[in-house]
């Protein structure tokens, strides 16, 4: 099985909070959860002042997505279209897994997503794979980085999931010097798009 990720980021825009949290938790992600091959799903909230506000993600066997039970929440409900139609953003991307650094952290971190498109996607793989990945993870609290390469959906083309114990760490010498290393700069040169979000656990989705 290839393993993916389902990544989701919506803004409610016009519908209240209290509406849209209720139709996300009791209705659409649940029914979610219930598709075999969906593992796992979690709900995060924006702590980095951006929109759009709320990120989705479930952790899958992609042809869990072709299968006959996706496929039919695809049939939305009235109450599920009518909410649908009303969001300010509803950004659906689908992500193949492509390497996997650290372990899972102990409790529910918070999360940094960096999307990048680049014209040498093989620089910057060596580039995560032998200086980027193993200095952020020396620092205390940086748990688990997970890269993903996009299979459908408006993003960029490579995603980077880090799981960190809190905000915090971006202050620490150690992530300074992982990000302002003279090679770094030199594969960011390449980069033509590049989306880099920070969340803070919100919810475990449940089936």
């Amino acid at each position: 099985m290839k393993e993916g990720l389902l990544y989701v980021l919506a803004d409610p825009g016009p519908v209240p909070e209290p509406e849209f949290h209720d139709w996300y938790d009791n209705e659409h992600a649940p029914a979610r959860l219930r598709v075999p091959g969906i593992h796992t799903g979690y709900r995060y909230r924006a702590v980095d002042g951006e929109r759009p506000a709320w990120l989705a993600w479930y952790e899958l066997d992609l042809a869990a997505l072709d299968s006959p039970a996706y496929q039919a929440l695809r049939r939305r409900s009235a109450r599920e279209q009518a909410i649908v139609d009303r969001l300010a953003v509803l950004d659906r991307r689908v992500y193949e897994l492509v390497d996997a650094q650290g372990v899972p952290p102990p409790a529910q971190p918070v999360v940094v997503s960096v999307g990048l498109t680049t014209k040498d996607e093989a620089g910057l793989d060596a580039w995560y794979r032998t200086e980027h990945i193993p200095l952020l993870h020396r620092i205390p609290g940086w748990h688990r980085t997970r890269r993903y390469r996009l299979l459908s959906g408006d993003g960029p083309a490579l995603l980077a999931l880090h799981e960190i114990s809190d905000i915090g760490l971006f202050e620490t010498p150690g992530y300074r010097a992982a990000t302002t290393t003279v090679r770094r700069a030199a594969v960011m040169r390449d980069v033509s798009r590049r989306e880099r979000r920070v969340f803070g656990f919100h919810g475990r989705v449940e089936g």
